[in-house]
């Protein structure tokens, strides 16, 4: 199983419009990928100290293979990456990872 990764630093002066994240994006997201992608999404909050979280917001998708995330991913690429302005400037950084258990 693998697990891609969208994470937007948390940068001071930069916009994330978490309600429209959560509301509108990440629901589009998942039915637009289908329900071979699993997705999560999370949103930074400050540590106990206060301290800013290192990241606005993080989403997961979970595919059986790489493969399977591309396949689902590539012919809706364009309308999802076309919302991002509409909730943040941020760009955002991404990971491919191995899921492993035990």
């Amino acid at each position: 199983m693998v697990k891609v990764s969208i994470l937007y630093p948390n940068k001071p002066g930069n916009r994330f419009d978490a309600d429209y994240y959560l509301n509108t994006h990440m629901p589009m997201s998942a039915r637009l990928l289908g329900s071979a992608i699993k997705a999560t999404a999370e949103i930074g909050r400050p540590g106990p100290g206060g301290e800013p979280a290192p990241f606005a917001a993080i989403a997961t998708f979970t595919a059986e293979t790489v493969e399977d995330f591309v396949r689902a991913f590539m012919p809706v690429a364009g309308e999802l990456q076309g919302d991002i302005p509409k909730y943040t400037d941020i760009e955002p950084m991404i990971q491919f990872s191995d899921l492993r258990f035990g």
